[in-house]
Order: C-alpha cells, then sequence, then structure tokens
C-alpha cells in the first residue's frame, strides 16, 4: 500500500485565476490521487486498474491540453509553439510508458503515478506559470474579483 505523501493536496499555488483551467487542473489532481489509492501492491489488481482508467486518462490529458493551446492562440501567448512542444513530447512520454507497462516492462501503476504526479506538478509550475502570468496581464477583473479575458484584451496586446 502506497504511503499518504505521495498523494497531492491542490493549492492555490497551482491557480492561474481562469477556472476552466484550474478546474480541469484539479481534476488531473484527482486522477493522479486516484491512481495512487489503487497501487495495492498486488499485480493483477494494478494491472486491471491501469487497464480500466488509462485511455481516459490519455484523452482527459489531451483534452486539457487542448484547452490551454486554444486559449493560447486565441490570446496570442508567444509561448505557445514551445508550450505545445512540451504537451507533446508529454503525450509521446506517456505513450512510451503505457506499452512499456503493458509489455511487462520494469514499470509499476505506483511508478507510472509518480511520473504523472512530477511532471504535472512540474509542467503547472514552471510551463504553465508563464501562461498563467501571461493572462494576468491581459485580463479584466470583474466585480465579483474573478479574471476574464475579452476580445478588447486581446485586442489590446496587439
Amino acid at each position: 500500500m502506497i504511503v499518504n505523501n505521495e498523494l497531492v493536496t491542490w493549492s492555490d499555488k497551482f491557480s492561474c485565476g481562469v477556472k476552466l483551467i484550474d478546474d480541469q487542473h484539479k481534476q488531473l489532481v484527482e486522477l493522479v490521487n486516484e491512481m495512487f489509492n489503487h497501487v495495492t501492491g498486488n499485480d493483477l489488481q494494478e494491472h486491471n486498474y491501469f487497464n480500466r482508467v488509462i485511455n481516459d486518462a490519455v484523452s482527459y490529458v489531451k483534452t486539457h491540453f487542448a484547452t490551454e493551446e486554444k486559449l493560447m492562440l486565441a490570446t496570442k501567448f508567444e509561448g505557445y509553439a514551445e508550450h505545445k512542444k512540451e504537451h507533446e513530447t508529454f503525450i509521446l512520454e506517456v505513450v512510451e510508458n503505457i506499452k512499456d507497462y503493458e509489455a511487462g516492462k520494469r514499470l509499476t501503476l505506483s511508478s507510472f503515478t509518480r511520473f504523472l504526479k512530477d511532471w504535472v506538478l512540474s509542467h503547472i509550475a514552471l510551463m504553465d506559470k508563464k501562461y498563467f502570468e501571461y493572462f494576468r496581464k491581459i485580463a479584466t477583473r470583474k466585480d465579483d474579483g474573478r479574471l476574464s479575458i475579452s476580445a478588447e484584451d486581446i485586442k489590446s496586446t496587439n
């Protein structure tokens, strides 16, 4: 059984202020925690769980990346190409890890989930932070304190 220190607790330091992105990042953290909660030490149970969830997990990650990329393009974020390349590299790494896991190579549910956790947290902290800061610069603050990026905000970036 895993030690609880692998689980991730959502923190405002991961927040970008854009509700859609924050909600998706929270879902990614929940996904990682859910995967850690299924690390039992029983290879058969772990393998069956992995087979049930991995396609949905990859699909969700791709949806999240597409959302981020769409917002970056819409707001003319200069770091878009670099960010997209990071996403593509990650997807390739995940696919390779999945192939290794399915082939019975020395990859466990625990190590695969740790890889996801480390990548997601470092990506949010380093890469995503760049567009967080950009969005905050161009966004308009609504009366309730939330940030909103309007067509006017985007025009003013030119």
